[in-house]
């Protein structure tokens, strides 16, 4: 069922989403060669707790810890932490989400360790902007697949592709809320949107085929022709004047 928040509420997800954004780019500015995935997942934890949240993740599903890690085409989303020390070259995704004051907000960010091959920098940057620009259809009257829809031939003239079996979605009071938030499909298909629904617009890109596989672990998803693959992801609501990030300082 799809909610509609009100202002009360939306207050208080803004004020938890802009927490999360400062502890994403606190532990974005850590990402750096001789750092291990397990350290950043401990101060990830540390960061949340400090100030006043718990970690959305740890515990969801049986998943083990508070940050999802993912490492170069290890995993493209729910990657579980380890010993594995980043080295000069590698990219990295964190995903994190927290539960503040009742509300959730996630987060995701796919960060170059070092200098990284011009093309795989690319392939981040045309990312982040293709989440930028489905941000701006986040409009109270257009569709979920008006977002998908743009977001997918942004990719793809870029040369990438884009992930057709995970998706974004609604959040509030639960962390995964309808409606799905496709990277794909047509204009003026699927949900409308409207005043006061806040969702997870995230898109999820591979260098290669998009098709996925379940990991060993059982919690993530990694390409099936092990390519790279980028994640990025803000907490959206929606206002009369168009999409506003939550998650952003």
């Amino acid at each position: 069922m799809i909610t509609i928040k009100k202002q009360q509420e939306l207050n208080i997800m803004k004020e938890g989403s802009k927490k999360l954004a400062q502890i994403m780019d606190t532990l974005s500015q850590q990402v750096k060669p001789g750092v291990s995935a397990n350290e950043l997942n401990k101060a990830a934890e540390g960061l949340v707790l400090e100030c006043g949240a718990e970690p959305a993740f740890k515990g969801y599903g049986g998943f083990p810890s508070a940050l999802c890690i993912a490492i170069n085409a290890e995993t493209i989303v729910h990657g579980v932490p380890t010993d594995y020390v980043l080295q000069e070259g590698d990219i990295v995704s964190l995903d994190l989400g927290i539960k503040y004051r009742g509300f959730y907000s996630d987060m995701a960010v796919t960060l170059p360790v070092g200098e990284i091959d011009p093309e795989i920098l690319r392939f981040l940057k045309a990312t982040k902007k293709a989440l930028k620009i489905g941000v701006k259809k986040a409009r109270a009257g257009n569709t979920v697949g008006d977002i998908g829809n743009t977001i997918q031939r942004f990719v793809e003239y870029q040369g990438f592709n884009v992930v057709r079996d995970l998706f974004g979605h609604g959040i509030g009071r639960s962390l995964h809320e309808d409606p799905r938030v496709p990277n794909f499909g047509k204009r003026h298909k699927g949900e409308e949107l409207k005043e006061g629904m806040v969702i997870c617009i995230e898109p999820m890109t591979t260098i290669g085929d998009w098709r996925l596989i379940k990991t060993g672990d059982g919690f993530g998803f990694t390409t099936k022709d092990g390519s790279l693959s980028c994640h990025f992801e803000h907490t959206v609501a929606i206002t009369k004047k168009g999409g506003k990030i939550l998650t952003q300082l």
